[in-house]
């Protein structure tokens, strides 16, 4: 796990956020390539959720709304963590973290006795206002009761039919006690959301949970994670969140251990129930509080997962074996001297043409060993080096990531040869 945090500062992936005042826990910043590849998880999976589907709108609801929203989802009573506090240095650790107590208990010299557990609100409090009193609001805990209380504005809006689904990507907040494990466990996050609306019967919740817990963990094989470090964990019923009838985690295997990134959830009636709000069959009739079964999954920790599975070391050679949809740049071009014009001059038409369609960078520092190596670093699957037959041929030696192969191309067919890579 240290060499994923080096790298991904080191290389402009994440960085601490407000670094130069000390940081503060919890939050993070995305840098040049950190931002780049969130951004890349979320338009793909924006087109392959949305876009890809007949059955999918999109929204994009307020961070703050009204503190009602949350009092009748069951937040303000139910959003809570149990934490125990050592008597001895006052940390506060949550009950169910057993191993972390464990820890804990051998950083200090004597024996630790806990406080019986209490509960916290996870929900972030603001204040709004110019003048006292403030009115109370907080920082949404999910980004998932905007699609509910927007629920009837869309059906009227669009005319959707159950069975629908509405998707959303966006911020949210929590109070976590024991932020971690670099962006895995933030106070600051952004969640990659669906909720599918049904029918209320039992048959039909089975065989859309299946679908949907079938397409989401497809999805991520689809894009490189290792099948082998994947695997499905159905939550007990005593650990289900107070909204759910039943629930399972698409969990991976980091190096602190197996972990959650993306939860796939039947909510029942739960939310629009409470909200009361139903849905009118326009050709039936007949009218109903649909189900909703929900997949939720973290950006950041997608992002953080795909980073540690595609890293990979060779001798003093670092790969990241990034899908190539996901890699921040697609390609890096290079003159094979940086002080030869000429090479430079060829190399600089072929970048500014290439970097219309994709992603691409340039480099020309050191020599062309090294820069092979710090793009394999950050991911870019494909490398295109001008030399002195370029001059003679106008063809160029297009290198690959993972194989280190080199083959010859010519400039004019350059995209049509990363297109065709980018779409196998």
């Amino acid at each position: 796990m240290e060499k994923i945090v080096s790298l991904a500062k080191r290389r402009g992936f994440i960085y601490p956020g407000s670094e130069i005042y000390g940081g503060l826990k919890g939050f993070w910043d995305y840098g040049p390539l950190g931002v780049e590849l969130k951004n890349n998880i979320k338009r793909i999976w924006w087109e392959d959720m949305v876009y890809a589907r007949d059955d999918v709108v999109g929204v994009d609801g307020a961070i703050i709304m009204n503190p009602q929203v949350w009092e009748a989802s069951g937040h303000t009573e139910s959003f809570t963590d149990p934490l125990v506090e050592c008597k001895v240095c006052n940390k506060r650790i949550r009950a169910d973290h057993k191993n972390e107590i464990k820890k804990h208990e051998k950083s200090h010299d004597k024996k630790v006795e806990w406080t019986e557990p209490k509960t916290f609100n996870l929900l972030t409090e603001v204040y709004l206002g110019t003048t006292e009193p403030k009115q109370k609001a907080y920082l949404r805990g999910e980004i998932t009761q905007s699609v509910f209380v927007n629920f009837k504005n869309i059906v009227d809006s669009t005319s959707r039919k159950i069975p629908f689904g509405i998707a959303q990507i966006g911020k949210a907040f929590r109070n976590e006690i024991t932020p971690g494990n670099l962006t895995y466990r933030s106070r600051e996050f952004e969640q990659m959301e669906l909720e599918y609306f049904i029918k209320p019967d039992e048959k039909e919740a089975e065989k859309v949970f299946k679908y949907w817990k079938k397409q989401r963990m497809d999805w991520y094989i689809l894009y490189g994670m290792s099948k082998e470090k994947l695997r499905f964990r159905e939550h007990a019923s005593d650990e289900r969140a107070h909204y759910a009838k039943f629930a399972e985690d698409i969990e991976y295997k980091a190096p602190f251990g197996w972990s959650e990134f993306e939860g796939i959830h039947h909510r029942g009636d739960w939310d629009l129930g409470r909200h009361k709000l139903k849905y009118k069959g326009p050709d039936s009739g007949e009218e109903y509080t649909p189900w909703v079964i929900e997949t939720s999954g973290g950006v950041d920790r997608t992002a953080l997962f795909f980073l540690i599975d595609a890293y990979h070391q060779d001798k003093d050679r670092v790969i990241l074996k990034l899908h190539p949809e996901l890699a921040p740049y697609k390609v890096a071009v290079f003159p094979l001297l940086a002080n030869k014009p000429q090479l430079v001059n060829k190399a600089r038409i072929i970048y500014d043409a290439l970097k219309t369609q994709f992603h691409t960078s340039w480099d020309d520092r050191g020599n062309i060993g090294k820069r092979y190596f710090a793009q394999d670093e950050i991911g870019t699957p494909w490398c295109v080096t001008v030399d002195f037959d370029t001059l003679k041929d106008d063809t160029v030696t297009i290198r690959d990531r993972n194989s280190t192969k080199q083959i010859r191309v010519s400039i004019v067919k350059i995209v049509d040869w990363i297109e065709k890579k980018l779409n196998v």
